[in-house]
């Protein structure tokens, strides 16, 4: 964390001076908005936060209850959705009060009496040490709470407006804000009245029964919900021994049980088989009642009791696997002719079951990653063309995410006596844990991600997937530091710089580029940044020299990488780093000692891997993605 740079800050470092919308923000809902967001979930709250970080950017979220949630759906986060945290500036006080899942146990009937139930074996979550982040598994509502923390403490100074729902919308084609959106009050002296919101765009987080995509005429598409599931958060006495380790239990006629237990030490979760729905249910199995969650849970689990003393929160539901044909307004066949103007996130454009914990993970992505494109549109960065790849990146994410979903819920809904592997489970869990987990999202080449022409120089950062941090040293004050951890969620690029092996200050191919970078007009860093903003406002420029940190002279690192900030100029000697010594980034990430440029975006994937002298492909490349410098600026 930096502060101080603009003076003296004697408060909370988190709370930032208000700027732009941030001042005097109006306790209202405004007539017109830049960005409106419908629904206050994991989705709608992080493209919330992410849009609060550019201050000259109106964007307001509406919610239709009538304060913060209190208890939660979902409560699985995984490796990936901390990394996320980790840039929102979080993760560490979320990981203090989360449970950690560090193994899974897997319960089978008793070969010997199939009546009741026996550990058949354990499994580390994360064998592979494909994260430093651990997985965890808090309540929802700590997360949003975390995200309206981080949204209220921006220079916008950002709030949910509760007590809103959504009616409906209208796009027109011209105008500056065509989007014409109704509300109607549910709280309050004014509860019943309707207004209208005129707004530029609009972001649908509004779940499964979304009505922002009903607006836009979109549908789901695949299978309807055919196996039923009571979930309940409980406290209660029990003689199961692995009550605090997450277990995937199957029982002798069938039915399964998921068992997560929750923060806090005494809570727990259980995801309860139901069985097969008839086609002609129309929802009644619904109403099971709690009492017979609790017995089929115990049936299950014989010869184990449950005992429950309190129930937190419960809910029944159907599986189903449906995605949206598209995640905008404008129709497959009118892609890339006209701006996209509204987006469905999260649950109002795909659905899955609970038991792989992908829902809130998931949508939290597709929240980020709509909102940075819209900040860089907005704040005159890039051009409206970026929009267009929101939903042709994520609906393929949410596809991989629903094929998955339906192997795992049909091998935790099955027979142990009737797969082909009593193991089947457990192997499966191990063998796709990096899915899960949110590592396998690979974007593929469109004008944020180039081919990965020169992938050999940086095997470890294959392009289009997310930049996995690793050790280094930092050179100002020698202390150790993850890479990655410095990549906050402000809208930044980030271009990191590996360099060859002559030492810093010495004719070399890093020092070629240095130079270049703040002295060649079509530098990312001159073509596209303000001429009154800080060197590294758009774009974050790091070094990472193969040499030792004692061996690194400070005074012979070029100027690029040891930028003026903030009003009184002051040196930012955060962006020169070393290889740690027992964990040399080179090594463990496959970098060639010819060295690499690796560029990533906002929201933490790798778009490009080049050569040190490859200043033509970096120009092109940021000039396929952002607006040039407005003349005289």
């Amino acid at each position: 964390m930096q502060f101080h740079h603009h003076g003296y800050v004697s408060g909370d470092p988190r709370i930032q001076a208000p700027a732009g919308f941030g001042v005097d923000r109006p306790v209202e809902l405004p007539d017109e908005v830049d960005v409106l967001i419908v629904g206050s979930g994991p989705a709608g709250m992080i493209a919330a936060a992410q849009l609060a970080q550019f201050p000259n950017i109106n964007a307001r979220l509406v919610e239709k209850r009538p304060g913060r949630l209190e208890v939660g759906q979902a409560d699985g986060i995984q490796a990936r959705s901390v990394e996320t945290f980790q840039a929102f500036g979080f993760a560490e006080r979320i990981t203090a009060e989360a449970y950690r899942i560090t193994e899974m146990a897997f319960w089978k009937p008793d070969p010997q009496n199939p009546a009741n139930i026996v550990r058949a074996a354990r499994a580390l979550d994360d064998e592979a040490g494909i994260s430093e982040f651990p997985h965890l598994i808090v309540n929802q509502a700590r997360v949003l709470d975390y995200f309206a923390e981080v949204a209220r403490n921006s220079p916008s100074r950002l709030e949910p407006d509760y007590g809103y729902e959504f009616v409906g919308l209208e796009v027109s084609e011209g105008g500056d804000h065509p989007v014409t959106v109704t509300l109607r009050r549910t709280a309050g002296e004014h509860a019943g009245e309707t207004r209208n919101i005129k707004a530029k765009y609009v972001i649908g987080c509004d779940g499964a029964h979304s009505r922002v995509r009903e607006a836009i005429g979109r549908r789901f598409l695949g299978e309807k919900a055919n196996h039923a599931w009571g979930v309940m958060d409980v406290l209660a006495e029990t003689d199961f021994p692995d009550i605090r380790l997450k277990c995937a239990i199957q029982s002798h006629d069938g039915g399964s049980i998921l068992h997560i237990p929750r923060e806090g030490n005494h809570l727990f979760r259980m995801y309860v088989d139901l069985g097969e729905v008839p086609a002609d249910d129309n929802g009644k199995v619904r109403l099971t009642s709690q009492e017979e969650v609790e017995a089929r849970a115990n049936k299950i689990m014989h010869p184990y009791t449950v005992t429950v003393k309190h129930v937190a929160w419960r809910s029944v539901y159907e599986v189903g696997h449906r995605v949206t044909d598209k995640f905008d307004d404008v129709a497959p066949e009118h892609s890339g002719t006209r701006t996209p103007r509204v987006f469905i996130t999260g649950d109002a454009c795909h659905t899955h079951s609970a038991k792989a914990g992908q829902g809130m993970n998931v949508s939290m992505q597709d929240g980020w990653n709509i909102a940075w494109k819209l900040g860089h549109v907005l704040d005159g960065r890039a051009p409206e063309s970026i929009l267009d790849t929101y939903s042709a990146e994520r609906q393929v994410i949410a596809q991989n995410l629903i094929d998955f979903d339906r192997e795992w819920s049909t091998l935790m809904a099955t027979r142990p006596e009737e797969m082909d592997d009593p193991a089947q489970l457990e192997e499966f869990y191990v063998k796709t844990a990096e899915f899960p987990a949110g590592f396998m999202t690979e974007y593929t080449p469109s004008m944020l991600v180039a081919a990965n022409t020169h992938q050999e120089l940086a095997t470890g950062f294959p392009v289009g997937k997310r930049f996995k941090s690793n050790m280094v040293i930092r050179v100002c004050d020698a202390n150790p530091k993850h890479l990655g951890h410095h990549a906050t969620a402000d809208g930044r690029w980030r271009i990191y710089v590996f360099a060859d092996e002559p030492a810093a200050g010495e004719p070399s191919r890093t020092t070629e580029l240095a130079d270049w970078l703040v002295t060649a007009p079509s530098s990312p860093l001159l073509a596209h940044t303000p001429a009154d903003a800080d060197l590294d406002a758009w774009f974050d420029v790091k070094v990472i020299y193969q040499q030792p940190h004692t061996e690194v002279d400070l005074s012979k690192v070029p100027a690029v990488f040891l930028p003026k900030v903030g009003p009184f100029q002051l040196t930012d000697y955060e962006k020169v780093y070393a290889t740690a010594p027992a964990d040399d980034i080179f090594t463990a990430q496959g970098i060639s000692r010819a060295g690499a440029i690796v560029v990533v975006r906002p929201d933490q994937y790798i778009s490009q891997v080049l050569p040190l002298d490859a200043t033509g492909e970096l120009a092109e490349f940021f000039a396929g993605i952002f607006l040039p410098r407005p003349s005289g600026a």
